[in-house]
């Protein structure tokens, strides 16, 4: 039986793969994300580990931070072969708890492949249930990490009904999505009002 969003995000996994299989080496091990300090490899040992909730992030507690660091020195112990192998089995074999969680978990997937190819200076069409994954994950990151969300109202220009109040920003709910999840290199799409 398969979950909610469990088939946007087996396929949302596969569109990572597939552009993480298009880069250099180089590109792979070195080049730069919108996540401070990690190479695409960490983002990939990073979304990667999701799937290990319970054995590689519950002994941290609630240093989430020092959890996602971990699975990304994991991912760059690994050559590029066998990381990706781990990453074909990860994209056709989602763990229970990410098929649960997996409204939560296509967002931040999303929003990290995004991390990925805009760091590169590359872009997508983003899938309609992929953009409203983005946006409903910024949301709720944004509580966490920076109140953007409590600030001001979101207008996407593609499909949703606005969000909060204060001062308007508008744009697509992708880069709303990345804005508030502290992607502030998405801030020349949008417009603040």
């Amino acid at each position: 039986m398969r979950l909610p969003f469990e088939n946007e995000l087996r396929a949302e996994r596969h569109r990572l793969i597939a552009t993480l299989d298009d880069l250099s080496d180089d590109e792979f091990d070195a080049g730069t994300t919108l996540c401070a300090q990690w190479a695409p490899r960490d983002v990939l040992g990073h979304v990667v580990g999701l799937d290990y909730l319970l054995s590689s992030y519950l002994p941290f507690g609630p240093r989430v931070n020092a959890a996602n660091n971990a699975q990304a020195d994991r991912a760059r112990s690994l050559p590029r072969a066998r990381l990706m192998e781990w990453a074909r089995h990860w994209a056709d074999n989602p763990s229970l708890t990410s098929r649960l969680g997996g409204a939560i978990i296509l967002g931040d997937l999303a929003i990290h492949h995004q991390d990925v190819l805009r760091g590169l200076g590359r872009s997508r069409v983003v899938p309609d249930a992929v953009a409203t994954a983005i946006f409903r994950e910024g949301l709720q990151l944004s509580l966490w990490l920076n109140r953007r969300v409590l600030r001001h109202r979101l207008v996407p220009t593609d499909g949703h009904r606005p969000v909060g109040r204060g001062r308007t920003v508008t744009g697509t709910r992708e880069a709303l999505g990345l804005w508030l999840a502290g992607r502030d290199a998405v801030e020349p799409e949008l417009t603040f009002s």
